[in-house]
């Protein structure tokens, strides 16, 4: 499939809704929560068990976007987003084969490991792309399609809720619910699909389709970045920062309970699903707003604000945050913003330091950090809770080693953050192959 080219004129201002329409949809992701009680009700599941379709779509999200990236660079973002809207849609299609028949594996299979590879190719599918039409402000483009992978839990969460009140919650209803997810994904992916298209020759200028080549200054590729130190510095910095976030994300509502249950004004079921709502929010404007604002003061100064300030902020929670609700809500806030704002300054970070060349392949790459956090973040939190539950403390006591590891972890990624360089010019590219892969471009 061919990377569509676009024709003369064409608004770079519609490449955004078309990697959004993708995000939106892959975003569905941070949603589903809401199908895990009615699958242990209608299947038998403990909470382990219902949570591992998620867990597996997050690794298989790092693992193909890790291989997949080069594929994705030479296929183009049409391909991609082809790719990501069958696996997507069809890992929803499996799992209503497996509700309808209750056999759990395939569940998983599907929506884990079917749907996790189009969450990998969907999610970077459209970052080259944005790049090389906005060069002039990379952080602000990024940030509105990966906005909607944040955001997509803010429409998928209330619209799975309520097919589940009206299909039922026992495995037909469930079943029906992933099949209409499934079709109704397929159709709006494919508005991306066919909307998406790349500059002519690269570069465009401002709102237009031509312009000098965007293989212009520092371009490294690939296999040379994951060489560099560079490139580990920024794993590690990502690693740490999604640590950091998932570990109040995947456990908010019942830590926000835990932490006022003995006070005079106690969490209710419906607050704590509020302060996750709010929390989706948080993370959802941080992927735009940040984003936006590291184009300003740049990407090292940013990421000093995501690893500093959330240090900070996990230091209030764990010292005053069982005081003062107004003091937890805000300081969680403010670090799922600095979660979400990661994902999306990433990109324009790697452009800054190893060009565009195949910076899709590269973002990818670094993409397996997030499957190291995906496990790494709910495992610290769940299990220092678990065992501080067994020694009998309660309340916001179950939760302060945990945060105190993770003010540890903000501060070696600041570390890291501190010690990025630009790239050494013997992993350049020498300039008359930088020219040739013009050409070849120009010619596709």
């Amino acid at each position: 499939m061919s990377p569509p080219i676009a024709p003369p004129g064409w608004s770079r201002w519609l490449v955004p809704p078309a990697a959004l329409s993708v995000h939106l949809s892959i975003g569905q992701a941070y949603a589903w929560s809401v199908f895990k009680p009615p699958l242990e009700s209608a299947l038998g599941l403990s909470g382990t068990q219902s949570a591992l379709p998620f867990q597996l779509g997050i690794v298989m999200l790092g693992l193909s976007a890790a291989f997949g990236g080069t594929l994705v660079e030479r296929n183009g973002p049409r391909w991609a987003m082809t790719v990501a809207l069958v696996c997507f849609s069809s890992g929803f299609l499996i799992a209503s084969l497996g509700a309808a028949t209750e056999q759990y594996w395939l569940i998983v299979f599907g929506y884990g490991f079917v749907g996790g590879i189009g969450l990998g190719i969907g999610y970077i599918s459209p970052v080259s792309t944005l790049i090389k039409w906005f060069p002039d402000r990379p952080g602000m483009a990024t940030g509105i399609a990966i906005m909607g992978f944040g955001g997509g839990a803010l429409i998928a969460s209330p619209w799975s809720a309520q097919m589940l009140e009206s299909f039922g919650s026992d495995s037909s209803g469930i079943a029906l619910a992933f099949l209409v997810h499934g079709l109704t994904y397929a159709v709006f992916m494919s508005l991306g699909v066919l909307l998406v298209r790349v500059p002519r020759g690269g570069k465009p200028a401002a709102g237009g389709a031509s312009g000098p080549s965007a293989l212009t200054g520092v371009q490294v590729s690939a296999r040379s970045a994951v060489r560099t130190p560079q490139f580990w510095c920024l794993w590690v910095i990502l690693c740490m920062n999604v640590t950091a976030g998932i570990g109040i994300l995947e456990k908010a509502a019942p830590m926000i309970k835990d932490f006022f249950a003995d006070s005079s004004t106690p969490v209710s079921v419906s607050a704590a699903a509020g302060f996750v709502a709010l929390l989706s929010a948080a993370n959802m404007a941080g992927r735009i707003g940040w984003s936006s604002t590291s184009d300003l003061i740049g990407r090292k100064n940013i990421y000093r604000v995501y690893l500093g300030v959330g240090a900070l902020m996990y230091a209030s929670i764990a010292w005053f945050g069982d005081s003062s609700k107004p003091v937890f809500i805000l300081c969680a806030l403010v670090i799922l913003s600095f979660y979400g704002g990661g994902f999306a300054t990433v990109p324009a970070y790697l452009k800054d330091l190893f060009g565009t060349y195949q910076v899709g392949a590269i973002h990818g790459r670094l993409l397996t950090a997030w499957s190291t956090a995906g496990v790494l973040g709910p495992l610290i939190v769940n299990w220092i809770a678990d065992r501080q539950e067994e020694a009998g403390k309660t309340g916001s006591a179950l939760y302060g080693l945990s945060f105190y590891i993770m003010i540890g972890l903000l501060a070696v990624g600041f570390v890291a953050n501190e010690l990025v360089r630009p790239v050494d010019p013997r992993h350049h590219i020498p300039a008359p192959k930088e020219a040739a892969d013009v050409q070849r471009q120009q010619s596709v």
